[in-house]
């Protein structure tokens, strides 16, 4: 049996209802919370990244010249999970803190944990989704990874799209 895993890309309050909400990450809610515990149930490895900033850096950084909203700031109500999802997480779930988009990590950890079935789920799509299946990709070159389409999110659905298509043409599986 093949070990497995679930990722939960950035799920955090920022994201979801605070300073970057869309309402897309808010109806992924219900969805992510009977997710994670299915996957639980299925022997899954459950893994959160947060995105994970401070607010005496955060201005001085490449991300904050394109996108100067301050979030997810480590201690601040919006760096949390979400409502229903920061209840699912359990001591024994693994988690990234990343100050970038993707975690090298994250990748180095899969890799090491020798897991053959990854599915990855969150927000944003064409962001840290992205940018995390494909760290992932590049570390597991023989690995099952997924990405679960209707479990993740983005503000732009023209963009959540032509991620998914970019994902599909590194041999991410896109179900």
């Amino acid at each position: 049996m093949s070990k497995k895993c679930l990722i939960v890309i950035d799920y955090q309050v920022d994201f979801v209802t605070g300073s970057l909400g869309f309402n897309e990450a808010r109806q992924l809610e219900d969805k992510l919370e009977v997710l994670i515990n299915k996957k639980r149930l299925e022997s899954y490895d459950i893994i959160y990244t947060y995105d994970t900033h401070f607010k005496d850096t955060y201005f001085d950084t490449i991300e904050a010249k394109n996108l100067p909203i301050l979030h997810t700031v480590k201690g601040t109500p919006g760096f949390e999970l979400y409502g229903k999802i920061k209840k699912t997480r359990k001591k024994e779930d693994v988690i990234f803190e990343k100050e970038t988009f993707g975690s090298i990590e994250l990748g180095k950890y899969i890799l090491d944990n020798n897991y053959l079935e990854i599915e990855i789920v969150g927000v944003v799509t064409n962001i840290c989704v992205l940018s995390n299946a494909t760290i992932i990709r590049s570390f597991c070159k023989n690995a099952l990874i997924s990405v679960l389409k209707d479990y993740c999110a983005s503000n732009d659905l023209l963009l959540h799209e032509k991620a998914l298509d970019v994902l599909k043409s590194i041999s991410v599986n896109v179900i």
